[in-house]
């Protein structure tokens, strides 16, 4: 297991070229591995370890009923877990069945958890496939290594050339490529939302509030509580297996079932709760972020000087007013890529060669 966790760190290799932010690779990256590392630990402990035990009667073998119970369903009664354990009940939500009409709570989510995390993983490094996929490596080219400040002076002049070059042959024409980077952006806010209603449907309705019902536990009153984290994960559950005797008749069989792995995936889901939430909240003030840098084009000079403090706020206002959206956004991005002194260079002679041609008031 620790040989395929550690290959989850190919995921952090530093990047020399940047061509996202750092909440972007919060979702597609962090997210990403997280998701993973809690699917690989829940599979090792499902498929090594044994995920359920029931204790039987009859003469029932032991391996027959929990092979049944693992692949069909477990149950409780959600009046139980409100009475008293050790004395009106033997666990939390387990009791006798009076009668049929007692609701039960089943529960049949436990088998897929692994699989359900390693598709949610996959649905979080999509944003990423597909930004790589429309970014085809266009800053490592424009680039051309100037992240790096030591160079020699006629190779920086070179390079610095053919960037402007570069730029003024294709002015206007670089707003598909942000645009397509914002929507990356977008669908990452999406992802979390639908993974969010996702997981709240697996369980059942229980996952929205899950984490707030974790929060206020302990100002329940102590007659009143009953752990959040036991009723959506049960440690023990029941089973009903029924058979033919020898008469032919049918024999039901009551099981009570212990599930070792709902300690696993009642830490891992109040986490994920949690996190995601987090990232939702983050994600969306992002996506108010570049909405403010759409349509409120007077904060992108200050945005570009920010990202480059070497540069005077009265060339960044220049270029800003100068370029339209996909443009400035290019340059936005060469600022966190190549050094800031030669960025600095750049953008003066830009100003300058595009000054001569009457582009610039």
């Amino acid at each position: 297991m620790f040989k395929l966790l550690g290959g989850l760190s190919v995921y952090f290799k530093y990047q020399p070229i940047k061509t996202d932010n750092a909440v972007f690779r919060l979702h597609n990256i962090f997210t990403t591995v997280l998701l993973l590392t809690c699917s690989v630990i829940i599979t090792a402990t499902q498929y090594v370890g044994q995920p359920i035990q029931c204790i039987v009667g009859g003469g029932l073998p032991a391996n027959v009923v929990n092979t049944f119970c693992w692949i069909t369903s477990t149950f409780t009664m959600p009046d139980a877990f409100a009475r008293e354990v050790g004395k009106q009940v033997a666990h939390p939500g387990v009791m006798n069945e009076y009668d049929s009409s007692q609701d039960k709570k089943y529960y049949t989510y436990y088998q897929w958890v692994c699989f359900v995390l390693f598709f949610q993983a996959i649905m979080c490094y999509t944003p990423k496939y597909l930004w790589d996929a429309f970014e085809g490596g266009l800053l490592r080219t424009i680039v051309m290594g100037l992240n790096i400040g030591v160079c020699q002076a006629k190779e920086k002049e070179q390079k610095k050339e053919a960037i402007i070059c570069y730029l003024m042959r294709y002015e206007r024409s670089h707003k598909l490529y942000a645009l397509r980077y914002w929507g990356c952006e977008l669908l990452c806010l999406v992802n979390v939302v639908l993974q969010l209603w996702m997981m709240d449907s697996f369980f059942g309705g229980e996952f929205f509030s899950y984490g707030t019902r974790v929060l206020g536990y302990s100002d329940v009153p102590q007659e009143e509580r009953y752990d959040p984290m036991i009723y959506v994960f049960p440690r023990v559950t029941k089973c009903t297996f029924h058979k033919y005797g020898p008469s032919g008749s049918i024999q039901t069989h009551d099981s009570l079932c212990v599930l070792p792995l709902n300690i696993v995936n009642e830490k891992t889901y109040v986490f994920l709760w949690f996190w995601y939430i987090i990232l939702a909240c983050i994600l969306l003030m992002l996506v108010i972020y570049r909405l403010v840098i759409i349509f409120v084009p007077s904060v992108r000079a200050r945005l570009l000087q920010a990202r480059s403090r070497s540069l005077a706020l009265e060339t960044a206002a220049a270029v800003s007013r100068r370029t339209d959206l996909g443009d400035w956004w290019l340059l936005y991005m060469l600022a966190r890529n190549i050094d800031p002194l030669i960025y600095k260079e750049l953008i003066m002679e830009y100003v300058k060669q595009t000054s001569e041609k009457g582009r610039f008031a």
